[in-house]
């Protein structure tokens, strides 16, 4: 298999939704997928009917609740162990809004749970696979953001002024949007891409049909499925990295994203918050 088309990817969340089908996409095409949950009876089932539809045995469930900085890490050592090569990061697993007025939750190290499960883990799990990645010729990494974005407050990350679900899930969305392009530069020659990706608007998933902020799917799943493949996969894209797609197209993010002072402020403060007790 060629540099351009990967044949190892990792996809975090991918025991419903975009992320498993993701997965399925990727098996049935004969790629190496690594999938992640945090369910470990559901994944390991998942894994094993994705083995058997696909005909596809390089199918290998790994578990980690991500709202957990010590699993996050522990996920990273188990999957360096286990894995020579990385070519693909999808960094997909997410929580979504749930309702005007849900009171706010904490991780388990206590910070905001949007923040903790949808922008810190996949902060923490990039950088601790980072040489994995370096050491497999021309790695991708994608960050599954949303359109949904919203300014972060600095001297608030953890928003416990003002708190409301969606203004929390749009701050994490573009808290990877920022990380996606600070990333960029700093892997600028290395082989490594990051790009961020809005999938599709409302897709068919648990996420949009549990939340009450939501009116229902707009988007089939494959709508999705096909822009992540795209960016994971197309051979035109393989030096193409910091940008940010609205599906198959490059787009413009929120204008924080473009904030050189923004970007090193989430640095410095993700590089506290992750940092080893």
């Amino acid at each position: 298999m060629s540099n351009s088309t990967p044949n190892t990817a990792l996809v975090t969340g991918a025991t419903d939704g975009l992320g498993k089908a993701t997965a399925e996409r990727l098996a049935n095409k004969g790629w190496r997928v690594l999938l992640h949950g945090r369910d470990a009876a559901k994944g390991e089932a998942v894994t094993e009917s994705l083995r058997r539809s696909s005909g596809n045995q390089q199918l290998h469930y790994f578990n980690a609740d991500l709202g957990s900085l010590a699993q996050t890490r522990a996920l990273a050592e188990a999957l360096r162990a286990a894995e020579p090569r990385l070519d693909v990061l999808v960094n997909n697993a997410g929580i979504g809004p749930r309702a005007p007025g849900a009171a706010r939750q904490l991780s388990a190290d206590g910070h905001e749970l949007f923040f903790a499960v949808n922008y810190l883990s996949g902060y923490l799990l990039t950088h601790e696979l980072l040489p994995l990645l370096q050491s497999s010729q021309a790695a991708r990494i994608i960050n599954v953001a949303s359109i949904g974005q919203q300014a972060l407050d600095f001297d608030d990350l953890m928003l416990n002024q003002d708190y409301d679900d969606m203004r929390a899930y749009r701050q994490s969305k573009l808290a990877q949007i920022l990380f996606t392009f600070d990333l960029a530069g700093q892997l600028q020659g290395s082989g490594v891409t990051v790009n961020a990706l809005h999938p599709a608007t409302l897709m068919n998933t648990a996420m949009v049909l549990n939340s009450r902020y939501f009116p229902g799917p707009m988007a089939a799943l494959e709508q999705g499925v096909d822009a992540l493949e795209h960016l994971l996969s197309a051979p035109e894209l393989a030096k193409v990295s910091g940008m940010y797609y609205d599906g198959m197209r490059p787009e413009r993010a929120n204008e924080q994203a473009y904030d050189p002072e923004a970007r090193l402020r989430l640095r410095q403060a993700s590089a506290v918050l992750t940092r080893a007790q």
